[in-house]
C-alpha cells in the first residue's frame, strides 16, 4: 500500500468541512437543479454553472471546485475547506489569487444505505474539451460502476474481494454486508485515491497493489466482484490502466473468470461486468461455456448488448480524448485491422456470475437479454442460482410440492377490440430481469392457482377438470414449462404435499 495522501487528522478536517457545507447528493442536486444534473450526466457544466449564479456559500464553492472543475477566489476556498492540510498534498493549488482542485471529490449515495464521498481524477473531456487522460487516470462514478453495484448479490458473507477497485466505490457497497474486504489494483494511484474514499466515507478494506489475483495468491473469498479493464484495443500504444490490459482480445476477461473460480470458497460467488468478442464462425455462447465449464462452477451469463466493431471503436476513441485530433483516423484504422486479424465480428457486453457449489454436473445458463430490467438485479440472479436444485427435481418431486408464483408477477392480455377473449396472455415480472412469458389457458390456469395452498398435482387435476382435458396429457404438457419457470425463479416451494400416486 502506498503512502496515504492525507493524515488521519487532515481526513477528519476535510470530512468535517464537507459535512458542514451539507455536501451531499441531495443538496448538490437541489443546488444545480434537474437541468444541471442532466447536463453533468452528459459531461457538460453550463446548466449547473447558471444555477449557481450569484451564490458564494460553501456548498456552491465545493461544487465549483470538485464537480465543475472551476477556480474560485482563495478566500472562498479557505472558507469552505481546510486548505492548509490539502495544499501540501497537492489536492488544491493556488495561482494569482485563485484556487483550483486537482481531484474530484463527489458525494455518493445509494438505496442500500451507502453514503459518503468518492475521490477520483477530474473527467478529462468536460464540456467536449479535447484532453487525453494520463495512463494512471482514476475513473470516478460511472455507469459501469453503478451497474456492477446493482448486479452484486448482497447476501451477508465473511470475506470479499474487490478486484481492480479503482476509486473504491464498490468497497462502500461491500461494507454494508461483508465482514472483511480486500481491494486490489494494478494502479498505485488508484489505491491512493481509494484509501481517501474509504477514509472519508468511514469504510475499511485491506488495499493491495498488484495485477489480477497476484496480491491474493492462495486466498479464497465468499464473494469476488469486478469490472476489469474492459477495452480490447491494439497493444501498440500507451494504455489507460483503468480500462485497458495487455491481453489480446478478451484474454483478460477470460483470465478474470477462470482464475477467479480458483479463489472462490465453497459456496462463493464471482461477479464480473465485462466484454467478450464474437468470433467468425463460433457462437459466443460456446466460447464462454468453454471458459466456464472447466471451472466446475454453476454460472449465469447474461449478454446485455452487442456492438459492431465500428461502434465499439468510436466509443472508446472518444473516451480516450482522441476525437477531433490528428491521431483519430490512424488509430481507428489500426484498431479495425486488429479486429480483422482476430476475426472479431462483434463485441458482447454483459454480466458473468459463477458460484462454487461443487456439483458433479454444474448448471451453466447463457442468454442474450437486451430488454429493460429493474435494477438492482443481484437478487434475481441469486434466485436463479438458488433454483438450480429445484429445477432438477424429478416430475414426482415437482408434483408433490406446494408452489407460490412470484408476487411481482402481473398478467397482460392482448386482443382485438370488442373480442370476448384475448388472443395473447402474457405474465410479466416487475422486478429484476422483468422476464415475460406467453401462456395458454392451461398453463395460465395452473400458475394462477399456485398460491401455496395445494400441491401441484392437485392444481393440475383441478385445471384439467375445469378445461375438460385429459389429466395425464395436461401433466405431460405442463411439467417441462413449469420446470423452466422454476429454474428462472418464477416459482418457489413452500411445503411438501402428499404423494399423488
Amino acid at each position: 500500500m502506498t503512502q496515504p495522501l492525507l493524515s488521519a487528522e487532515d481526513v477528519a478536517a476535510l470530512r468535517g468541512a464537507l459535512e458542514l457545507a451539507s455536501y451531499t447528493v441531495d443538496a448538490v442536486n437541489q443546488a444545480i437543479g434537474a437541468e444541471g444534473e442532466a447536463g453533468l450526466a452528459r459531461n457538460h457544466t453550463i446548466a449547473a454553472e447558471r444555477a449557481l449564479t450569484d451564490r458564494d456559500d460553501n456548498l456552491a464553492t465545493l461544487i465549483r471546485l470538485f464537480v465543475l472543475q472551476q477556480a474560485v477566489p482563495d478566500s472562498l476556498a479557505q472558507s469552505a475547506l481546510p486548505v492548509r492540510g490539502l495544499s501540501p498534498a497537492g489536492m488544491l493549488v493556488s495561482h494569482e489569487g485563485q484556487t483550483r482542485a486537482t481531484l474530484d471529490i463527489r458525494p455518493y449515495a445509494a438505496d442500500d444505505g451507502v453514503a459518503g464521498w468518492v475521490v477520483s481524477d477530474h473527467a478529462a473531456s468536460l464540456n467536449t474539451r479535447p484532453s487525453m487522460p494520463k495512463p494512471d487516470f482514476v475513473l470516478g462514478i460511472s455507469p459501469a460502476s453503478t451497474t456492477l453495484a446493482q448486479l452484486t448479490i448482497r447476501d451477508r458473507v465473511g470475506a470479499a474481494l474487490d478486484l481492480g477497485t479503482g476509486c473504491g466505490v464498490q468497497v462502500l457497497h461491500l461494507a454494508q454486508h461483508v465482514s472483511q474486504i480486500t481491494a486490489t489494483d494494478l494502479n498505485s494511484r488508484a489505491l491512493e485515491l481509494a484509501h481517501l474514499t474509504l477514509a472519508l466515507s468511514g469504510a475499511r478494506a485491506d488495499l493491495r497493489l498488484g495485477s489480477l489475483y497476484e496480491p491474493v495468491a492462495g486466498q479464497q473469498y465468499d464473494l469476488i466482484t469486478t469490472n476489469p479493464p474492459f477495452v480490447m484495443s491494439p497493444t501498440t500504444h500507451e494504455r489507460l490502466v483503468y480500462r485497458e490490459g495487455s491481453y489480446e482480445a478478451d484474454g483478460l476477461m477470460r483470465a478474470v473468470v477462470t482464475d477467479g473460480a480458483k479463489h472462490l470458497a465453497p459456496g462463493g460467488t464471482l461477479q464480473v461486468l465485462g466484454n467478450w468478442v464474437h468470433l467468425a464462425g463460433q457462437p459466443w455462447e460456446d466460447r464462454l461455456a468453454g471458459w466456464i465449464e472447466p471451472t466446475g462452477c454453476d454460472a449465469v451469463v447474461i449478454q446485455r448488448e452487442v456492438l459492431d466493431p465500428y461502434e465499439y471503436i468510436e466509443i472508446w476513441l472518444t473516451d480516450a480524448g482522441l476525437a477531433g485530433t490528428p491521431d483519430y483516423l490512424p488509430r481507428y484504422r489500426e484498431w479495425l485491422d486488429y479486429f480483422g486479424r482476430l476475426e472479431v465480428e462483434a463485441i458482447g457486453m454483459g454480466w458473468v456470475t459463477l458460484r462454487n457449489e461443487g456439483r458433479s454436473q454444474p448448471a451453466v445458463s447463457l442468454e442474450h437479454w437486451p430488454h429493460l430490467v429493474a435494477q438492482p438485479v443481484g437478487a434475481a440472479i441469486a434466485q436463479q442460482l438458488h433454483a438450480v436444485d429445484l429445477a432438477r427435481m424429478s416430475n414426482d418431486e415437482l408434483l408433490i410440492q406446494r408452489w407460490v408464483l412470484a408476487p411481482d408477477t402481473i398478467e397482460e392480455s392482448y386482443g382485438d377490440p370488442g373480442a370476448q377473449d384475448p388472443t395473447h396472455i402474457v405474465l410479466r415480472r416487475q422486478q429484476g430481469l422483468c422476464r415475460a412469458i406467453e401462456v395458454d389457458t392451461a398453463l395460465g390456469g395452473v400458475l394462477g392457482v399456485c398460491d401455496g395452498e395445494l400441491p401441484l398435482w392437485q392444481v393440475v387435476r383441478a385445471v384439467a377438470s375445469l378445461t375438460d382435458v385429459d389429466e395425464p396429457a395436461l401433466r405431460a404438457e405442463i411439467l417441462p414449462r413449469f420446470r423452466e419457470l422454476v429454474g428462472h425463479g418464477w416459482l418457489t416451494p413452500v411445503a411438501s404435499g402428499e404423494d399423488h400416486r
